[in-house]
């Protein structure tokens, strides 16, 4: 039951995190996606070319989908502009999305051009079969062995497995950024599944620079709004706010050390995370 609970407050916590930031990317930065961005070279790492970082990202995936596949399943869809480009390219379409806030502008985008399934991606029921199951930044908070088990049971037979997303590195130390597979447990369970290897690009430096601009924005944003909010309840409720903060203390030290001491850098990034592309291929059954 405990675990049961911690589970959904990490998903509510994940969901608001997600409808922030797509309402702070779309307001102050017009972004459409919530994905990383791809700096190529030439493309200078400032916060007023994600957005053209993140074109860039979207023109790597799609040159990286496999001939012949025309139906796709879109795992964790966002705010649907992938599945938007995909469908104007001419491939059929359909998302998962479990979170209402994302679900809702990616209904909004996509209209009747697709089928959007309103669950977690464990949770999803269809008795259709995709030539490719995609996954772009989403397979990370899907469990491994249901992740694998679903999209064996939704690919085709001779349908592709598409990851793109962040994995741990396999090395003791730790460092504060979260999220990502252990790259040696993935190896691990794919291999007692039918999927046979296609493809593997590494795109960790060319997703490193987001966690630079991250960090900036963490320190000389977020950490001064922090500190202003602060002085100013501490001037006006000062036993309320000593109270508050002695009564989530721990609360409080945990998210500073997570998010305000440093640890968020792309030479961090490059030490703990590694940013992969896979393609797997489900092997005709016989």
């Amino acid at each position: 039951m405990k675990k049961k609970k911690k589970k959904t407050k990490k998903v509510i916590s994940r969901n608001l995190g997600l409808e922030i930031g797509s309402i702070c990317g779309r307001y102050f930065l017009k972004l459409k996606h919530l994905h990383y961005g791809y700096w190529t070279d030439g493309l200078d790492v400032d916060i007023s070319n994600i957005h053209l970082a993140q074109d860039e990202y979207v023109k790597f995936i799609i040159s990286h989908v496999p001939e012949g596949v025309k139906t796709i399943l879109d795992v964790g869809c966002g705010t649907g502009e992938l599945a938007e480009t995909l469908l104007n390219r001419g491939y059929e379409v359909d998302c998962v999305s479990p979170c209402p806030f994302l679900e809702k502008q990616a209904s909004e985008l996509l209209g009747d051009r697709t089928h959007i399934f309103e669950c977690f991606y464990e949770e999803m029921q269809t008795d259709k079969q995709y030539d490719m199951v995609m996954f772009c930044e989403s397979f990370q908070y899907i469990d491994l062995e249901q992740a694998l088990s679903k999209t064996n049971e939704f690919l085709s037979s001779g349908g592709y497995l598409f990851i793109s997303d962040v994995f741990s590195k396999d090395i003791k130390a730790r460092g504060v950024m979260s999220g990502g597979h252990k790259l040696s447990k993935f190896y691990d369970r794919i291999a007692k599944f039918p999927f046979r290897f296609i493809e593997n690009v590494d795109i960790t430096e060319e997703t490193a620079p987001n966690m630079d601009l991250y960090g900036d924005v963490l320190e000389n944003v977020i950490q001064p709004v922090t500190d202003v909010g602060v002085r100013f309840f501490e001037s006006r409720y000062p036993i309320a706010t000593k109270f508050l903060k002695w009564k989530y203390r721990k609360k409080i030290e945990k998210a500073h050390k997570k998010y305000l001491e440093g640890g968020r850098t792309g030479d961090d990034f490059r030490k703990y995370k590694s940013y992969q592309l896979f393609v797997y291929k489900k092997d005709a059954q016989e």
